[in-house]
């Protein structure tokens, strides 16, 4: 293992933003595994750094292939994470809606040209994502339509849903599409956390990632088949929004099936306990996404069903 500095960033105020990369194997540059953009992504990062250990564990035992170079970056932006920001803390802005970057531009986007530029040129990336809804996931992994990236990878993974989602304009600034564009077979992952642990969606994830270099022949361990991955369009997935704002009252885990007329949850009066609303399935299929903040706005998307 050999530990790098891809990008260095000085401030006036603190100690320079080093961005750190850990590499294993030698030759070509194979994967790239990249984890927190943003400060409040802990399970992103946490991800990231228990892959770091297998992947040191199987390089100690020779099974990396001859070569392969991994690369895993677990984590871009500490500044903010250390200041409990989700964006970069001096003004608000996001370093993943700015690529591929601009080194003569604001301070996101020379972050982003310079960590663009220390993870160009391999054959697949993997970029441990979150999402802006709050809310659990399924893990998953999903790749954007742009027409370089055979969706078929997914498979790879091992994951019990491959999504594809078509780009949207604001889509064109983020790391994954850029990835493509410069000719990286590029993907998201994601677990059912972000800013806290959850160990077993992130083991998951790290067993994932294993098996996709284990298929790929990255690495010569072999990692036990666990899904046989469907493949879902995300325009497909179903949406349940909430009709009132109050406290929110899950009555299911996500993976659970659900039938149409299923009660899902309850929002209740946040003063007397009423239940205010019932929340039912329109739909027949897996809970795939469940909101997890105690309190909900109305019209708020809730839950969302890969339908039967």
């Amino acid at each position: 293992m050999v530990k790098d500095i891809i990008y260095s960033l000085k401030s006036p105020y603190r100690e320079s933003l080093d961005v750190t990369g850990f590499r294993f194997g030698s030759g070509k540059k194979s994967i790239a595994v990249i984890g927190a953009f943003r400060g409040n992504e802990i399970q992103q990062m946490y991800v990231c750094s228990q892959l770091v250990q297998k992947l040191k564990f199987l390089e100690e035992n020779g099974q990396i292939v001859k070569g392969h170079e991994i690369l895993v970056v677990p984590c871009v932006n500490y500044y903010s994470m250390n200041i409990g920001k989700r964006f970069w803390a001096m003004d608000n802005t996001d370093i993943n809606r700015m690529f591929p970057g601009y080194n003569l531009g604001e301070t996101t986007q020379r972050i982003a040209d310079g960590v663009f530029n220390g993870i160009q040129g391999y054959e697949y990336g993997i970029q441990m994502a979150s999402f802006y809804q709050e809310g659990n996931f399924l893990p998953h992994v999903k790749i954007m339509e742009t027409g370089f990236t055979d969706k078929e990878l997914m498979k790879l993974f091992g994951f019990q849903y491959g999504i594809v989602r078509k780009p949207r304009p604001y889509d064109t600034t983020t790391l994954n599409y850029n990835w493509q564009i410069w000719e990286t077979k590029a993907f998201s992952v994601y677990t059912n956390a972000t800013d806290y642990i959850d160990e077993e969606s992130a083991q998951e994830a790290v067993t994932a990632i294993l098996r996709f270099m284990s298929n790929t022949g990255i690495i010569n361990k072999k990692i036990r088949k666990y899904y046989d991955t469907e493949i879902v369009l995300e325009s497909s997935i179903s949406q349940i929004r909430s009709d009132c704002s109050g406290i929110f009252r899950s009555a299911l885990k996500i993976g659970s099936h659900v039938d149409a007329g299923d009660i899902l949850g309850e929002i209740l009066n946040p003063l007397d306990g009423t239940i205010n609303s019932k929340i039912k399935s329109e739909f027949s299929g897996e809970v795939y996404f469940k909101y997890n903040r105690p309190l909900i706005n109305e019209k708020t998307v809730c839950f969302k069903i890969i339908c039967d």
